[in-house]
């Protein structure tokens, strides 16, 4: 999974290719992808957005484990 930042840099890219009307993005290391619909288009933006939350927030639960050395 990439970091916060790769992944934010991708929401943008993802934003103005909609906001433009574009279907066909080519991405900084070569790879190349065309969406068949805005549909499809909002939906990677929703992942995006569900993947930037997730690598963004801290953990929901933090266990403690002690132990009196013995």
């Amino acid at each position: 999974m990439a970091d916060a930042a790769t992944l934010q840099e991708r929401l943008e890219k993802l934003r103005a290719a909609r906001a433009s009307g574009i279907r066909r993005l080519r991405y900084s290391d070569g790879r190349e992808h065309e969406f068949r619909s805005d549909a499809e288009l909002v939906a990677a933006i929703a992942d995006l957005e569900r993947q930037i939350g997730g690598a963004s927030a801290p953990p929901k639960l933090i266990y403690f484990n002690s132990s009196k050395g013995l």
